[in-house]
């Protein structure tokens, strides 16, 4: 981290002051370095906040005899401006998976709790799927783990494709991730997870390993706008995770590879398994 204080004569070599130092100066000299090196520890350690309290502190403690308030040096304005961007970069880090780049957990849950505030004031509809890679321990048990952390990795890629503007994928944990899709309608948001199945479904996969197929399910889960506009409480995130869980289960259990969703009270399944017999019931009862 540069130094903010002026020029100031070297001290001797026992310690004391410099010749034509004053002591007092010394001392502020030694403040300001202090504030300094404890400016640079917190930073290192990712608590901004702190180190930017410590860096103003130098920069009044240098100026502190001056009759008109200081304007803020350009160094001091760069020390700031690197501190917001180490804080915005470390920030984004914390919310991303290390291994797929994809949003985690706290990132999930922080921005489905701020999507259901929002939807308290508007009239919008939100979708919830929940993705899980089938026989996925197969194909770590056959092709090995570092083959199975690709395979993850492009599962992202390709589920991420054509998400419309404010949705976003997020690794829910292990081989399950979440699309959310805010402000959507319910026949686009099927659409948009049959379109992601079938990505995954029709990828070159055995240009990563020969015999390697690599397919989805899904359940989306939908909670329309609230009735007669913003004055129902909307789904709590849990609740609408548990029902596309629910729905996840009954693509598993009615042959995997396919999206479920329920429409009119019914459970029913996406594009090319819409034709498939005995859908499983869901697991949440009444949904």
């Amino acid at each position: 981290m540069t130094a903010l204080r002026p020029e100031v004569a070297e001290s001797d070599r026992d310690g004391r002051p410099g010749a034509g130092t004053p002591a007092s100066e010394s001392e502020g000299t030694g403040l300001v370095q202090l504030h300094e090196s404890i400016a640079a520890l917190l930073a290192s350690r990712g608590q901004w906040r702190q180190a930017y309290q410590h860096l103003r502190s130098a920069f009044d403690l240098v100026y502190a005899d001056q009759d008109d308030p200081p304007q803020v040096p350009e160094q001091l304005r760069r020390e700031v401006d690197r501190l917001r961007r180490e804080h915005a970069e470390a920030r984004e880090q914390s919310l991303r998976d290390s291994l797929t780049d994809s949003y985690n957990r706290r990132y999930l849950d922080e921005r489905l709790l701020d999507i259901v505030a929002e939807r308290g004031s508007t009239a919008a509809g939100l979708a919830i799927a929940l993705i899980d890679l089938d026989w996925f321990k197969q194909v770590n048990d056959t092709f090995g783990h570092l083959l199975g952390d690709r395979v993850l990795q492009r599962v992202v890629e390709l589920l991420q494709e054509e998400l419309p503007e404010g949705g976003f994928c997020a690794r829910y944990g292990g081989e399950e991730f979440v699309l959310v899709l805010p402000d959507v309608e319910p026949g686009p948001a099927v659409e948009i997870a049959e379109s992601a199945r079938s990505r995954v479904e029709r990828h070159a996969w055995a240009s990563l390993a020969p015999g390697l197929r690599v397919t989805v399910s899904i359940g989306l889960a939908y909670e329309p706008p609230p009735a007669g506009g913003p004055t129902r409480a909307p789904v709590a995130p849990e609740q609408q995770l548990l029902r596309a869980d629910s729905l996840l289960y009954t693509a598993k259990q009615s042959g995997r590879n396919a999206v479920a969703y329920r429409a009119n009270g019914r459970v029913l399944l996406a594009g090319a398994a819409s034709g498939r017999r005995g859908i499983a019931e869901s697991r949440v009862a009444g949904y």
